[in-house]
């Protein structure tokens, strides 16, 4: 556990310094609010292929896996340096759809390997110490990323997330864990779709789990707004520079620093539901109260935006994770991480458009509105099938004299 630890705080670091630095980058060099809320969207987007790339974590020993992953985009990622220019930026979008797409692989084999190796009754809690160790380096990457990228350009942070691929790939090479073969894929005509489809199959199969999905699934598309809309906060709330952003997703890595710190406790007092619900409830008054034109507010509604979103992302995965058969793990997880951030994918786009066309003051008050009006609605149980009718006998029409 202490280097798969390791392997993801070390990845987290590198990935988060190229998340922030993808927007301010194409921002720099586009000056487009919509282009670089668009960087965003590239990182996001292959999780429309989850169940199609979740099957690549079930074919394969997921340890090697996570290894080869991480050096594949360690020898990919300086392929950046080339990207100096306006006319360049599609490069960069190239290479961010890349990246999304070994993330999506990634994920899968993590929570594969989490739900095959971990007790179950364990699970909550190491997915809070997961959460913990991947949010933390929040506190220290975005402050990094922008620093080194506002003094010496774009460079030094492709170099620097290389050189963390490299680093997790030898934490994870160290793990000792054992690990089964493989199933073999299955042979016939249509083996391959209904392998791939086994995910969406398993998930339709438990109606608790599935509204669970749909919970964070909502909870996702409202924060792909929420994300878009940093950079209008930035420069037309708060009148800052853009690279003020890294203050803020610095300030949210210590909120989601202790939300993983807290989930493993409330998940042995709470179902998986009620943590959810509270961390939609959080996120929404928070974003809307980003709407307001005040340092301090901004900084402390940054704090519960990461405290309550990582309750939900833990809530859902834990329960992924308990229901999940060791043979198709991978596919769950990769069917419902699909489900979780397709939304929040396509809310990035649309709010690329969104924060060019409403100003933020307005938007994310609307925002926090459908949020608590969305957790009002996932708290309501669900009915009972009523018991069928007893059918009443037929009637017996009798008429005197016949």
């Amino acid at each position: 556990m202490r280097w798969y630890l390791t392997g993801v705080v070390v990845s987290g670091f590198g990935t988060t310094a190229m998340w922030l630095v993808s927007g301010i980058w194409v921002k720099s060099l586009t000056g487009s609010d919509g282009l670089a809320a668009l960087a965003a969207f590239a990182l996001w987007a292959p999780a429309l292929l989850g169940p199609l790339l979740g099957t690549v974590a079930d074919r394969f020993r997921r340890r090697p896996l996570l290894v080869g992953l991480d050096l594949a985009m360690a020898g990919l990622l300086p392929v950046l340096l080339w990207v100096t220019s306006a006319d360049r930026v599609w490069l960069l979008f190239a290479v961010l759809v890349l990246y999304g797409a070994q993330g999506t692989v990634h994920d899968a084999a993590e929570q594969a390997l989490l739900s095959t190796g971990v007790d179950k009754e364990r699970l909550g809690a190491v997915n809070g110490w997961r959460m913990t160790a991947g949010e933390s380096t929040k506190l220290i990457a975005p402050l990094a990323a922008a620093g080194l990228f506002a003094r010496y350009g774009s460079g030094p942070v492709v170099l620097l997330d290389a050189a963390s691929f490299v680093l997790a790939a030898g934490a994870f090479a160290a793990m000792r864990v054992r690990e089964e073969p493989p199933a073999a894929a299955p042979a016939g005509r249509g083996a391959r779709w209904r392998e791939t489809a086994e995910g969406v199959r398993l998930l339709a199969a438990s109606p608790g789990l599935g509204r669970l999905v749909a919970t964070g699934s909502f909870t996702m598309l409202l924060a792909g707004v929420n994300g878009a809309a940093v950079y209008a906060v930035v420069d037309g709330v708060l009148g800052r520079a853009p690279a003020y952003a890294g203050v803020l997703y610095a300030v949210q890595g210590a909120g989601s620093v202790a939300a993983g710190l807290l989930a493993g406790p409330l998940l042995r007092r709470l179902p998986e539901r009620r943590l959810a619900l509270a961390g939609l409830v959080l996120f929404s008054v928070a974003a809307g109260a980003r709407a307001l034109p005040s340092g301090a507010v901004a900084l402390a509604a940054s704090a519960v935006l990461g405290l309550g979103l990582p309750w939900v992302l833990v809530a859902v995965a834990t329960a992924v994770q308990r229901t999940a058969p060791a043979g198709a793990a991978g596919r769950l997880a990769a069917t419902a991480n699909t489900l979780l951030f397709v939304p929040n994918a396509l809310a990035l786009a649309l709010g690329a458009a969104l924060v060019t066309a409403l100003d933020p003051r307005v938007l994310l008050p609307v925002l926090a509105a459908a949020g608590l009006a969305g957790a009002a609605v996932a708290a309501r149980r669900p009915r009972a099938p009523r018991p069928p009718r007893t059918p009443r006998p037929p009637r017996s029409w009798c008429v005197a004299g016949r």
